[in-house]
């Protein structure tokens, strides 16, 4: 009989093989039960947007390879007497998104505000401009009659305005952080801002995102996009831009007039005409390009 303090030399219930065996089940059973214990967080979704289609508008561009008249908007008289046209661009908006936004802009349209005003500012691979308010006698710019009374627009402080993404071509965007309106303007207690931007491609514009209001698509008419934005615009040498740069550290109010002629086309392409079209089924989504 082996004494208490006896070694043991042999215990089988200890075998490698069995501890093995205990070990795996063991960690088995720990693993099962952490899965089981552990809370789980539910993934958290982006909200859903209703980009629902609810009213096409057109756009008609045209190019001015003569004189382009100084005249107001209003003016009947076509302010180009050759027009060479471009083509159209058939809009569809996001109302039940962004109602405000695209109440003022169909109303532009359907009230030929937008008819006879440029397209002021082209970004090679990016984007161009439309519909800069000014009260100087220069050509093609947009002024609002009296008698439009558009709303004011509270979508431009609301942050659900912005959840869209400048994330192809065709993308229709009220300019916010782009925006070149005449600063005497901005300052008259009726201001209303229509100036709108569309991308061109062929890349998405980051740099627009959560600054500028995404509120429609150009549903027909890519080819006319692709058209203006590769008329050649007018770019500053690097001189003239360190320049301006200096004019601007020294507070010159010059700079900023300066640059307003950066990137204007350096042919004049203008909105020739502008509507309504009915849509036939509200509710139908958009054929995106």
């Amino acid at each position: 009989m082996a004494s208490p303090l006896s070694p043991i030399h042999h215990l089988p219930f200890l075998s490698s093989s069995s501890t093995a065996t205990t070990l795996t089940r063991r960690s088995l059973l720990l693993s099962s039960t952490l899965t089981t214990t552990l809370p789980t967080t539910p993934l958290s979704l982006p909200p859903q947007l209703d980009t629902n289609i609810t009213d096409r508008v057109y756009l008609d561009f045209s190019l001015c390879p003569t004189y382009f008249r100084n005249a107001t908007a209003a003016d009947s008289t076509p302010l180009c007497s050759d027009p060479s046209p471009l083509g159209r661009l058939v809009l569809g908006l996001y109302g039940n998104l962004l109602p405000l936004t695209v109440f003022t802009f169909k109303r532009m349209c359907t009230s030929s505000s937008y008819k006879n005003t440029l397209v002021h500012k082209i970004f090679p691979g990016q984007f161009f401009q439309a519909g800069r308010q000014g009260r100087s006698r220069e050509y093609g710019e947009v002024r609002l009659p009296p008698a439009l009374d558009l709303p004011r627009n509270t979508e431009t402080v609301d942050s659900k305005a912005f959840l869209l993404k400048h994330s192809r071509p065709g993308v229709v965007s009220l300019c916010l952080s782009e925006n070149d309106d005449d600063d005497e303007v901005k300052l008259d207690s009726e201001y209303r801002n229509v100036e709108f931007l569309i991308t061109t491609g062929p890349g998405p514009c980051p740099q627009l995102d959560n600054n500028n209001i995404v509120f429609g698509t150009v549903l027909e008419g890519l080819d006319v996009v692709t058209a203006i934005a590769s008329i050649p615009t007018y770019k500053p040498s690097e001189r003239i831009r360190q320049l301006n740069d200096l004019a601007e550290f020294f507070g010159d109010e010059r700079a900023q007039k300066g640059r307003t002629l950066w990137n204007r086309p350096l042919k004049t392409v203008y909105i020739s005409d502008c509507g309504e079209l009915q849509v036939t089924k509200p509710s139908m989504s958009p054929t995106l390009p």
